[in-house]
């Protein structure tokens, strides 16, 4: 067994962050759902389910239950952009959340 880093115990961390994290998951499922019931905008070939930043949350959840350590690294390793070369232009203000060449 692992020795222990976190100076709380198991109870403490459960009754100090599960309300809050049950919130989180509860975002991520109405998220879903919405995704689910929205429908495609006829102007965008590749959106909604086969967007790539959906891809790689969808990749990225059973990763949380997968019982491996690091699970943070992890899942931002996965949803980070590890390209080096610049690009010519940026087609948003604001990072994607995901590599956009990722093969999710």
């Amino acid at each position: 067994m692992p020795t222990a880093s976190c100076p709380l115990s198991t109870r403490d961390v459960v009754d100090l962050y599960f309300m809050e994290h049950r919130a989180k998951l509860l975002d991520i499922a109405a998220f879903l759902d919405r995704l689910d019931r929205a429908a495609p905008a006829p102007s965008h070939a590749a959106e909604g389910h086969d967007d790539v930043r959906v891809r790689a949350l969808r990749r990225a959840i059973p990763l949380l239950l997968d019982g491996a350590p690091d699970r943070v690294r992890r899942i931002l390793d996965l949803l980070s952009d590890h390209s080096r070369d610049p690009i010519a232009a940026a087609h948003t203000q604001s990072a994607l959340g995901a590599d956009p060449r990722g093969d999710y």
